[in-house]
């Protein structure tokens, strides 16, 4: 059985060891996107009236949405801030919209602009996500590495978030692989836990990875289970939530996309969303404001976030509630309040919390981003063992064949004289050239 286990974990190891380093390399780092990348393109971030002390009052964001729209009408916002932090520019997601001439989608090479709020000024545009480690895409570029790896779609099919998420699944079950291998017998079960820090070389590196790997097991298992949550949720996360505890669909479970040369204008305005999404966040007894919408065109949803200035991001917690709207109608068609709803709704609304850190607030992104510097030198120290043994199993095949053949050609140098023992001369030319 245990020998099972261990070419199993070597080959599940193997199989993915690259994929985790890197996974984990930027996790590391992207546990600070915000911040590292207002470092990098403070254009995106800083508005240029508080850097040359112009004096005004900032527009709200719906507004500063449609005059981008009207400057640009090649464009459609997609996604916008309410209001501004103080000093910062309001970002926007954007999407090309129908050219009228040929039915399709217009070719616009960006995808995120970043609006000054008192003079309306787009300081920067750029294309989130692209493959490019230019200062202003880095920080993009890292995080969709960390859960895609840049993989095309192929067939319509998400390769690159498949492949993650099945790697996920195989992290998984060699997390508990690894368990059973870190401990061989309960009676030296402390060693699993020592690091030979003076010894140095394979066994100190031996240490990292088994010692290492234990100390943080569970949280380990937890980054390969919300993996494969966030990668494969319908596909596989969803169906076995399902077994023990009902899960409410959401807007977009209940609809399907059209094409994107498919997409009609919404009938409803920004601001009539927000008005109806304030209501009802009333009602529902919210505490904070409504401070994002954006339009999904290809489902034809409105989704409006509840949070103040410069807590998009949900920082702390299962996240920021949302309500979804019609965008022919404005009926309302559901929401993402945390905390509410079923066992597996509040199972589903942890994972990105957990994966990220964010649940924790700050002291949770700073774990996560040791975590993820952690998963790398796992990954690198497993191939390390992986390689000196390897080394060590071909020295000991050179060694045994060595060892074969000095055995056959003392043989060979013998028989002959063994054979004709009365020719004294033959014989001892014989053993002489053995």
């Amino acid at each position: 059985m245990r020998a099972v286990l261990v070419l199993l974990h070597r080959w599940f190891g193997l199989g993915v060891a690259v994929f985790l380093f890197i996974s984990g390399a930027t996790g590391a780092i992207i546990s600070w996107d915000h911040e590292l990348d207002a470092m990098l393109n403070p254009t995106l971030f800083h508005a240029n009236s508080a850097e040359q002390g112009i004096v005004g009052t900032p527009k709200p964001g719906l507004e500063l949405a449609n005059i981008v729209e009207a400057k640009e009408p090649k464009l459609r916002v997609t996604y916008v801030l309410t209001e501004s932090e103080p000093g910062h520019t309001i970002p926007m997601m954007i999407e090309p919209r129908l050219d009228p001439a040929t039915g399709k989608p217009y070719t616009l090479d960006y995808n995120q602009i970043a609006v000054d709020p008192i003079t309306a000024e787009i300081q920067g545009r750029r294309m989130w996500g692209a493959i490019s480690v230019s200062r202003e895409n880095l920080l993009p570029f890292l995080y969709k590495l960390h859960y895609t790896m840049h993989l095309p779609d192929v067939g319509g099919i998400e390769t690159g978030i498949w492949l993650m998420g099945i790697i996920g699944i195989v992290w998984a079950l060699d997390c508990f692989i690894a368990l059973w291998l870190s401990f061989p017998n309960w009676k030296s079960w402390r060693k699993s836990f020592a690091f030979r820090w003076k010894d140095g070389g394979h066994k100190l590196n031996f240490d990292l990875h088994r010692s290492g790997g234990v100390w943080v097991w569970g949280l380990l298992l937890v980054l390969a289970v919300t993996s494969v949550s966030m990668n494969l949720n319908l596909q596989v996360m969803q169906p076995i939530i399902k077994v023990f505890s009902t899960v409410t669909p959401t807007a977009f479970d209940t609809r399907t996309p059209v094409a994107p040369e498919k997409v009609v204008e919404p009938k409803i305005t920004r601001e009539r969303v927000v008005q109806l999404a304030t209501e009802e966040g009333r009602r529902r007894g919210f505490d904070v404001p409504a401070g994002g919408v954006f339009y999904s065109s290809m489902f034809g949803l409105y989704g409006v976030g509840f949070f103040v200035p410069g807590n998009d991001h949900g920082d702390v917690g299962l996240g920021n509630a949302w309500l979804y709207f019609d965008s022919a109608t404005g009926k309302p068609e559901g929401a993402r309040v945390p905390g509410t709803g079923s066992a597996g709704d509040l199972f589903i609304q942890a994972q990105f919390p957990l994966h990220s850190g964010r649940i924790l607030g700050l002291p949770g992104r700073i774990f996560i981003s040791f975590m993820g510097a952690l998963v790398a030198m796992l990954s690198v120290t497993g191939v390390i063992i992986w390689f000196r043994k390897r080394q060590a199993r071909v020295r000991q095949k050179i060694k045994a064949k060595e060892l074969e053949e000095a055995s056959g050609s003392n043989t060979s140098g013998i028989k002959p004289a063994a054979a004709k023992t009365g020719n004294g001369v033959e014989g001892r030319e014989s053993a002489s050239l053995s």
